[in-house]
């Protein structure tokens, strides 16, 4: 008897493994390092089954006070399932070349409580595995602050420029048309 309920255990946690990776878009198979922390996110944990809005930031841009209005979509919809992340980049010259001072800006001056990545590239060859992903399906942010839009299976992904705020009408009506 024992031996039959583990392996009907067994079986059923390797099923919900293979759920787990079924449901996983590839772009997101990756653990990736917390904003001045060592820390990691399991970003499929993460975002399971979730839409995503994916914002690549940067703390001396015109477009940095974004970050309130980001935090209150995170607010507004994080009940419902969607999932903000920000990663914070130079690749424009307007971040913090020390990650404490950037943390400072998002958490403190903001108030920032969605997940905020480590500085990495959001386009060019150095580019991080998420931004090479969505440059492919809806191109590379040419400035701050590009919002991408992903449905909760990773195949729909709605790119809006630095200039749509993240309280904008047109960003609010594609994120509930995602649920």
């Amino acid at each position: 008897m024992l031996h039959k309920l583990s392996l009907a255990l067994l079986l059923l946690g390797s099923s919900g493994t293979t759920a787990l990776a079924a449901t996983c878009p590839a772009y997101l198979e990756h653990q990736m390092r917390k904003l001045h922390s060592k820390e990691t996110v399991d970003l499929c944990e993460l975002t399971q089954g979730k839409p995503v809005l994916i914002v690549n930031t940067a703390s001396h841009c015109g477009f940095t006070p974004q970050f309130k209005a980001l935090e209150a979509l995170h607010e507004q919809y994080r009940d419902k399932g969607l999932v903000v992340i920000g990663f914070p980049s130079d690749d424009f010259f307007q971040e913090e070349n020390e990650e404490a001072k950037t943390a400072k800006i998002c958490y403190i001056n903001y108030g920032v409580t969605f997940t905020m990545l480590a500085t990495s590239a959001v386009r060019g060859s150095d580019v991080n595995p998420v931004f090479d992903y969505l440059g492919d399906k809806a191109g590379s942010p040419k400035w701050n602050f590009f919002k991408y839009l992903v449905s909760a299976d990773g195949e729909q992904v709605q790119r809006f420029n630095s200039r749509v705020k993240p309280d904008s009408a047109e960003l609010k009506q594609a994120i509930e048309a995602l649920f």
